[in-house]
């Protein structure tokens, strides 16, 4: 997991992207998501790797064999919702009806001036957490593996060159230092808890029926700071809709250096599990479009 997901070759180029943004824009969202059917074909036929790791996740979440309609299913949920980055980086948030399950904790986080960290998965949609900051009026960094995304960034860049501010790159020396400025200055920091980079530690726990590993990286910041982790899923619910819900994983203030490598474990069981629970609650969000399991395996 933690360097197959760099190797996957991008597709498309810059002015394409500013193209389907510019026309998406400029004709409005139920248009736009007419080029979404012809896409996710293209994909279907072509992108052999992907419609692979689609097809493997999807029998394991679904519990059987999943078709050719589970796997366009599964290609249009991940359009859509990177469609629909496009109009909520443009701060169009009007367009979309989202219900949000634990909102206190976003009340609770701001009366008490306290940041957090964030911890969110490629499910879903992340790009609704900062729509949801802008209207609760709440700072949120977000924490992006740049890279391998440039295209998409400078996609974002067009679209609204402000967002850079509150765009955290890893990948950097400086990285974990400006994570660390935000979550001091009471900021939350949104990090995607199931990617990381070649040479950070990882931790191998269960996830749907089979060990997979996952970057402790963000736990043990956490823990280091004795900043609460927030999970944060987005789970698109077809339409305009989403469903945003905030959970409390574990609140490092109260663990002794000693038991902490064992709470940064026990965090990240739960983490799992709880990934797991909306996986299967929302089986056609996971968008981690390669073999999640493949180095557990070796």
């Amino acid at each position: 997991m933690s360097q197959a997901w760099l190797e996957q070759r991008e597709r498309g180029s810059i002015a394409g992207l500013r193209f389907i943004a510019g026309v998406s824009l400029a004709l409005g969202r139920p248009v736009a998501r007419l080029m979404l059917y012809p896409v996710c074909v293209y994909f279907l036929l072509f992108s052999v790797r992907s419609r692979a790791a689609s097809r493997s996740y999807l029998e394991r979440v679904l519990g059987r064999s999943p078709g050719i309609a589970d796997l366009i299913r599964h290609y249009f949920t991940f359009g859509s919702v990177a469609l629909d980055r496009i109009f909520l980086l443009k701060d169009r948030h009007a367009l979309f009806q989202t219900t949000i399950h634990g909102e206190e904790i976003m009340h609770e986080a701001r009366e008490r001036g306290q940041g957090c960290l964030l911890l969110g998965a490629h499910l879903g949609s992340f790009e609704i957490l900062r729509a949801l900051g802008c209207s609760k009026q709440l700072e949120v960094a977000l924490v992006m593996y740049e890279d391998n995304a440039r295209k998409i960034n400078a996609l974002v860049d067009a679209i609204n060159p402000a967002l850079a501010q509150n765009i955290i790159a890893l990948g950097r020396v400086d990285s974990m230092l400006k994570v660390l400025e935000r979550l001091q200055k009471n900021a939350w920091v949104g990090v995607l808890g199931d990617r990381a980079l070649d040479g950070q530690g990882f931790v191998e726990v269960p996830f749907l029926g089979r060990p997979a590993l996952f970057p402790a990286a963000p736990f043990r910041l956490a823990f280091m700071l004795k900043r609460p982790i927030v999970l944060m899923v987005g789970l698109y619910r077809g339409g305009n809709r989403y469903d945003v819900h905030f959970e409390r994983l574990c609140d490092p203030s109260g663990i002794e250096r000693s038991r902490r490598a064992a709470a940064v474990e026990e965090a990240m069981r739960l983490y799992a599990q709880r990934l797991e629970h909306y996986c299967r609650e929302a089986p056609y969000n996971w968008f981690n479009f390669y073999d999640f399991w493949d180095d557990a395996s070796r």
